[in-house]
């Protein structure tokens, strides 16, 4: 399961994997656990864990530098001795406080046991670096005096840190941030026995809002574990585009390669984890095949693709990038925006719904490219060679695509668009007469992640108009490339190349 492909799944599962609507049963129980309030997005643990490492490494620096300034400024220069001896111990000091375990969220929100933990791992790379300027009998190029002050001061400055740390994540604990909010596909004993393995480990940080089983009743309790049946596999594709959901565990055996697969082909078109739970599995393999939520084994079948650190570095790519696009194309804005207000009567920017991440609606901008009167906000029609609700001046921007420039204001100031990524295709939008997702199956899987200006299937050629199956097709192909392939050089790679591929714009009127 571990080699799982999305093109194995298409193969194996047919139909479209859209959302359907859902009347969503109300928990009837007043006894049953209910989500948290979850006030707040979700944080990552990682990029946390990793902020409070850069963090305390350059506190560390930051008090050897000041204990220098302090004892030693005027007398003793700040040379290659003492900056390396900075370097060093930070560095020696972030690898003992990982050592020890100080990095996780429940570290984190510990004060007393932490602090111990980071005061000894603090004393023993004082120890080492002693002992090393001992051995290496350097003790003329280094002060005694800064290297006691310095293990003081650091000491001090890392607790007080350690302090608001404690104090601030405790907070963010209590509010959710930090939840894995989960549902649990399946239902019966299997189900019951992994949710009572992750509610014996709080530390987990998982939420469960619910079970999700294609059985009816009499084969599938209504509750399990304490948590209410909420609908089928269908309703947790919609119950998953309307609440904040995080991790999906299927409960269900593998050797139920059927009903496994029906089920994986309507979700993985969601943007979450989804997890195959091997808990109750007769079928052992490698501790290391395995990857653990506490102490419960589950088979990674998807992953959410753009995920903690390669979130945030898509958002810096996005805000840097596209804030600098902005102010050089600034110029080329203006004219356009003259040019299509003295072309014809009407307001210069067209505001258009469209599908973003996870299917929720969003409002693009772009340059106004047709008559007032005969714009079409859902495009319901697509435009087609000599149209002729385009205007002139609409024609020439809809063929260099300088009508979508405006769509960095959705990226800078808005946030829902990135700089690339699959096209936010109109609502409406359809190629022989038919909607994209009833053409394509898996067609939703593009949501997967925040949609572009420009994509891996604009600079291949597949830009403009899509009136037939093989070009939505082919376009849905590249946009599943991208996902699964996204780095911040392959981002890059398609900035650089959308200029020269709008030079060939057969198909953009």
């Amino acid at each position: 399961m571990a080699g799982f492909h999305v093109r194995d799944l298409l193969g194996a599962v047919s139909g479209t994997a859209g959302p359907t609507p859902m009347d969503r049963p109300q928990l009837g129980q007043s006894d049953l656990p209910r989500p948290p309030i979850v006030r707040g997005p979700r944080v990552s643990p990682v990029v946390l864990s990793g902020i409070v490492r850069g963090l305390e490494v350059f506190l560390v620096a930051l008090t050897g530098v000041a204990m220098h300034a302090a004892y030693l400024r005027g007398a003793v220069p700040f040379g290659w001795s003492y900056g390396g001896a900075v370097v060093a111990i930070a560095a020696l000091a972030a690898v003992a406080f990982q050592a020890v375990g100080a990095y996780s969220v429940a570290a984190l929100r510990s004060l007393l046991s932490t602090g111990i933990r980071i005061a000894g791992a603090w004393t023993f790379v004082f120890l080492c670096a002693i002992a090393l300027v001992f051995f290496l009998k350097a003790g003329h190029s280094l002060s005694r005096v800064w290297l006691v002050s310095w293990y003081a001061a650091g000491l001090a400055a890392l607790m007080i840190e350690r302090i608001g740390l404690s104090v601030i994540v405790g907070r963010m604990t209590r509010a959710g941030r930090f939840d894995r909010r989960t549902a649990i596909v399946g239902g019966g004993e299997p189900a019951n026995d992994v949710i009572r393995a992750l509610q014996a480990q709080p530390e987990t940080g998982i939420r469960i809002v619910g079970i999700f089983d294609d059985r009816d009743d009499g084969r599938s309790p209504p509750v399990v574990g304490g948590y209410q049946k909420l609908g089928t596999v269908s309703d947790l594709v919609e119950f998953a585009r309307q609440t904040p959901l995080d991790l999906v565990i299927f409960t269900l055996p593998i050797s139920a390669e059927n009903r496994l697969l029906q089920m994986l082909g309507k979700l993985w078109i969601l943007p979450i984890d989804i997890r195959l739970s091997a808990h109750a599995s007769k079928i052992r393999l490698r501790p290391r095949s395995y990857s653990y939520i506490g102490s419960v084994p589950v088979l990674d079948v998807f992953d959410r693709p753009i995920a903690d650190w390669d979130l945030v570095l898509k958002w810096l790519f996005d805000k840097v990038v596209g804030t600098a696009l902005l102010v050089v194309t600034l110029p080329l804005l203006l004219a356009a925006a003259v040019a299509v207000k003295l072309d014809s009567r009407g307001p210069v920017l067209f505001r258009q719904k469209r599908y973003g991440f996870n299917n929720e609606l969003i409002e693009v901008f772009k340059f106004r490219s047709m008559y007032t009167e005969m714009s079409d906000a859902a495009a319901s029609r697509l435009v087609s060679r000599d149209d002729p609700r385009v205007t002139k001046v609409g024609r020439i921007l809809r063929r260099t695509s300088i009508d979508e420039l405006p769509q960095l204001l959705n990226v800078v100031f808005k946030g829902d668009l990135s700089l690339v990524g699959p096209r936010p295709h109109a609502l409406q939008a359809k190629a022989e007469n038919r909607l994209y997702d009833q053409v394509v199956d898996g067609y939703f899987a593009r949501h997967k992640v925040r949609p572009g200006i420009t994509g891996w299937a604009q600079v291949n050629g597949w830009r403009g108009e899509t009136d037939t199956q093989e070009k939505i097709q082919r376009r849905v192909e590249h946009d599943l490339y991208y996902i699964e392939n996204w780095s911040v050089f392959f981002d890059l790679y398609i900035l650089a190349a959308t200029p020269f591929s709008l030079v060939k714009s057969d198909n953009a009127y």
